[in-house]
């Protein structure tokens, strides 16, 4: 049985306030309002290394004796971790060597640099890192830092459940903790359930890194044979053993996520607070959302920590792309339309004004043409049940591809094809981008054979479209004049070699 009152106790004479900082425990105004329930963020995102890791390493460090001080500390990590030892040593006057994956980004290497730290870089993956760094310590002398399963990192990260319920006395129902290791879990879990036992502790995993799910279920800690890598702050294959001991006895449920709900919930913090959350940042948040839609609740107050903001600019455009879905506000599907003149238009028509994300189509043949097409939802599953309900009642075959992950993926940045049409020529168009602008669009265009169509949403001021025309009977002269009558700009793409080679 745990002392619960030893990790408090810890917690209490943990020593972080050197470099970190208290940080606020912010209303999400708009979210509470969407949800009808009062819900918290607590900040961590605004500590000087973007993470709650700061509190755990310096209060490990901080607590090495002078002889363990004077050798130096080392550890091994590619992200948060490796920026707090490494801050925390600098701030320390102490050697601080930072193990990091050969694969790491610049960005995360010159940030630890920035902080003082010396950088390894060794091995392919975290693991070959990892056991470097522990060879480098045994042979050198120098003090291992572990992330999340030890004794002094876990009472650092407890801080943050002081601060929570210093900041707000009142009556919290429950506070939801991102995993992966468990050290912020480990720390905060017994800290709440010491002090206030009546508020429910929520862990929240990904879906495909659930280390901490699976070994409640079994009892016993498991290593899971991979981990996906989307939130690579909780990326961990097993849960710490020190961490495992409180999760037992303090956790009361875990919530797992899939990747497209932590987009969504990166997009909500940055709503309410204009700042963008990291993966592993906005998970809790993500697990708060859907405790609130599985138990029906309202007007409770529930407090999701934004555990940090280490991003990499460049994952946006994966996050953009998946967080309509993951919100439940995006419908994908396959539709069968006749292969004639005017069904685009009339295929429209009948979606009526709703928003038209994506839209995306290749001749195939003379019958019938498939239709790939996203749409934006206001009342999300059901809606999305109605609508295809809605289609088929109107005789169109309809597969939901929503839930797909491939046609996620992959199939919505592939449809086209070779269709062998002598007299096709392409054209790409601009439009003003408002909502029933892609009808407005297809009504100027009534009258020409279709024979391929893309146009994807981006929110772009302007509406961007690739479509290819056949000529028919039409003149490519007569064709020019009748497209410069729609009154949009164009320009002609048919001896782009991209589309020789992969459309033509």
């Amino acid at each position: 049985m745990i002392r619960l009152e030893d990790y408090v106790r810890r917690t209490l004479q943990a020593y972080v306030y050197d470099v970190a900082q208290e940080t606020p425990l912010s209303k999400a105004q708009h979210l509470s309002r969407r949800l009808k329930n009062n819900i918290l963020l607590k900040r961590e995102d605004l500590q000087p290394v973007f993470s709650f890791k700061i509190r755990g390493a310096y209060n490990k460090i901080a607590s090495l004796s002078h002889e363990e001080r004077a050798k130096g500390v080392i550890c091994a990590s590619a992200g948060n971790h490796a920026q707090g030892v490494a801050l925390s040593a600098h701030k320390l006057g102490i050697k601080g060597i930072i193990v990091m994956p050969q694969t790491t980004p610049d960005i995360k290497v010159n940030a630890v640099k920035s902080f003082g730290g010396q950088v390894i870089l060794h091995g392919d993956a975290f693991d070959e890192a990892a056991l470097y760094a522990k060879e480098l310590a045994a042979s050198k002398g120098y003090t291992f830092i572990h992330p999340y399963d030890d004794l002094q990192v876990i009472a650092g990260q407890g801080t943050v459940a002081m601060e929570i319920l210093r900041q707000h006395p009142q009556k919290i129902d429950a506070v939801f903790i991102p995993v992966g290791g468990g050290g912020l879990m480990a720390g905060m879990a017994a800290y709440i359930k010491y002090v206030r036992p009546d508020i429910k502790v929520i862990a929240v995993e990904p879906e495909d890194a659930a280390c901490l799910k699976v070994a409640l279920e079994a009892n016993a800690r498991v290593t899971l044979a991979q981990v996906g890598l989307f939130a690579d702050g909780v990326a961990v294959a097993q849960i710490g053993e020190e961490t495992f001991k409180v999760a037992q006895h303090c956790v009361d449920d875990v919530i797992t996520c899939t990747t497209d709900e932590i987009c969504a919930a990166i997009k909500d913090i940055f709503e309410d607070t204009r700042s963008i959350a990291e993966p592993a940042g906005a998970l809790s948040l993500a697990g708060l959302k859907k405790y609130i839609s599985r138990h029906q609740c309202e007007h409770q107050t529930l407090v999701a920590i934004d555990s940090g903001a280490n991003m990499n600019f460049d994952r946006l455009r994966h996050i953009s792309e998946r967080t309509e879905i993951g919100e439940k506000r995006e419908a994908i599907f396959a539709v069968t339309i006749p292969e004639k003149a005017g069904s685009f238009k009339t295929f429209c028509q009948t979606l009526g004004k709703r928003n038209i994300t994506e839209f995306n189509y290749r001749y195939a043949d003379n019958k019938e043409a498939y239709v790939f097409v996203g749409i934006q939802l206001r009342a999300g599953h059901q809606e999305r049940l109605d609508l295809k309900e809605n289609l088929e009642k109107k005789d169109y075959a309809v597969l939901d591809l929503s839930d797909d992950e491939m046609a996620k993926l992959h199939i919505r940045h592939l449809v086209g094809g070779h269709a062998g049409l002598a007299d096709e020529l392409l054209f790409r168009f601009e439009f003003p981008e408002r909502p029933g602008a892609l009808l407005n669009f297809l009504s100027r265009l009534s009258g020409h054979n279709i024979s391929l169509f893309h146009y994807r949403n981006h929110g772009a001021a302007y509406g961007r479209v690739l479509i290819g025309l056949q000529l028919g009977k039409k003149s490519k002269e007569e064709l020019i004049a009748s497209l410069q009558a729609v009154g949009y700009p164009f320009s002609e793409e048919s001896d782009n070699p991209a589309y020789k080679l992969f459309l033509r």
